[in-house]
């Protein structure tokens, strides 16, 4: 069993109160160690990589238009180059429950990987502003020692230095987050145009820059041990298979301090405290699996990996596994589970790319026009009068033309205009006459295929109701 389990109840305090705060209520500031190894330098790359799209995502096109923009203001949503509508609202509602089955699934399989490795609040915190941190400040130690010293001019310049950097940054990540919602051309027309011609905007940048130095520079890992919702609903999630960074407690229990020349009898772990001086959120793994302020980053693996070299221990007395496995002393291997509640992520993910590329980029809505009967003509044919609204969701004009296409013989006049012609990004409405030799009627309210043609080739089509005098 657990060790860690069987202790008395005042061993498993560290459950009742957050590594942050101390008894007394007052914020308890880390000085995590600059963390290094394998995994840490992956986590780097990883890093580098989404912090490269993130900051160019604003300025790549596809099909002419931003790869993502979620203009809420004007309820405008553009991703990988296609435009969301109200009308798309249900392929949005859709993907936003696949994105959180996909959260929950993904957490039960692989704990919290994704707050460690992608998030963009772990990502700025540990790979822009810490590193910012050491740069200016030194390892833990050093910063520790700079935060109890007099203000001295050494003081003053590496605090001054820091802070002006993270503005900076943050001011960055402000003008990235502004384009992701206004556009990068109106964010373009801001910065360059005369400051009075667009008070809302640069007000919002002001707000946005004072908003990320706030959480990066004041509030830091509180954000993942306080705020976030997903880490306080991972307790929910988690199981003893999920896999996550764990504490082989079995290896390294009893723990002991190395001494020279001396026989050990204990575990493997020799209680040095690397893995809690390099936590950025300042838990002790050894505590237990599946604590609520670790977010899975590994640092503590790659530090006490270290450790194990130079006692010449195998590598993995802590490591990613499950408590499972832990448990029972077995190795990690992927079962069923894991291959399962794979295939349905691979699905989930499919269905959502499935619905981007199966939809329409023109939609129309075609109805009868309020009050207005059939009318018979001297031909003998009957009319219907329809409105219609016809949305492009591409970024180029087109002329439009809208036909019958069933019943195959019927016709259509347009009220009051020569034609239609769909602007980019935007929406035409008209009105026009359906006409329809009475053979073609059996019934007081048949239903008809009206077709929207662009350049001879059916764009949209779309069903309503056409009335007719009693047969």
């Amino acid at each position: 069993m657990n060790p860690v389990a069987t202790k008395p109840a005042a061993a498993e305090s560290f459950r009742d109160s957050i590594s942050t705060i101390d008894a007394e209520g007052k914020r308890v500031w880390l000085f995590p160690k600059k963390p290094s190894g394998k995994l840490y330098n992956a986590r780097k790359w990883v890093s580098y990589g989404l912090l490269t799209l993130l900051f160019a995502g604003p300025w790549l096109r596809l099909n002419d238009l931003p790869v993502l923009m979620l203009n809420v203001v004007e309820r405008k949503f553009i991703i990988m180059g296609q435009i969301f509508w109200p009308q798309d609202f249900f392929i949005l509602l859709l993907g936003f429950m696949a994105f959180i089955l996909f959260i929950i699934l993904f957490t039960v399989v692989y704990g919290r990987i994704f707050c460690g490795w992608v998030c963009p609040q772990t990502i700025f915190m540990e790979m822009v502003f810490r590193r910012v941190e050491y740069f200016f400040e030194g390892d833990a130690p050093q910063q520790k020692a700079l935060a109890k010293a007099d203000w001295t001019w050494n003081k003053i310049w590496r605090r001054t230095g820091k802070h002006s950097v993270f503005l900076l940054i943050s001011f960055l990540i402000a003008n990235t987050f502004l384009a992701y919602i206004i556009g990068s051309e109106a964010l373009v027309e801001i910065v360059t145009d005369s400051p009075l011609n667009h008070l809302g905007g640069l007000s919002s940048m002001v707000v946005f820059t004072g908003v990320f130095y706030a959480v990066f520079a004041r509030f830091r890992e509180q954000v993942c041990t306080i705020a976030c919702p997903y880490g306080r609903l991972q307790g929910v999630m988690l199981d003893k298979n999920t896999i996550t960074v764990a504490y082989d407690y079995g290896r390294g229990e009893p723990r002991e301090k190395l001494r020279k020349n001396q026989e050990r009898k204990a575990g493997d772990c020799i209680d040095c405290k690397q893995c809690v001086q390099v936590c950025p959120t300042g838990i002790d793994i050894r505590n237990g699996a599946q604590q609520m302020e670790c977010i899975n980053c590994t640092a503590c693996i790659d530090v006490c990996n270290s450790i194990m070299d130079l006692i010449e221990k195998p590598h993995g007395l802590i490591r990613l596994d499950s408590e499972a496995h832990i448990e029972a002393g077995t190795k990690f291997k992927v079962t069923g589970r894991i291959k399962a509640y794979t295939a349905v992520l691979l699905l989930l993910v499919g269905v959502m790319v499935g619905l981007l590329v199966t939809r329409s980029n023109v939609d129309a809505t075609v109805l009868r026009t309020p009050g207005q009967l059939y009318q018979k003509t001297e031909r003998g044919t009957v009319t219907n009068l329809y409105n219609i609204s016809v949305i492009n969701k591409t970024n180029k004009a087109m002329p439009i033309e809208v036909r019958v296409l069933e019943p195959a013989d019927g016709s259509v006049k347009l009220v009051g205009q020569n034609g239609l012609k769909l602007p980019a990004q935007g929406m035409v409405e008209g009105v026009f006459f359906a006409e329809l030799p009475t053979a073609a009627l059996t019934r007081t309210s048949n239903q008809i295929r009206i077709g929207v043609y662009s350049g001879g080739q059916l764009i949209t089509e779309e069903k309503t109701k056409f009335l007719a005098p009693v047969q």
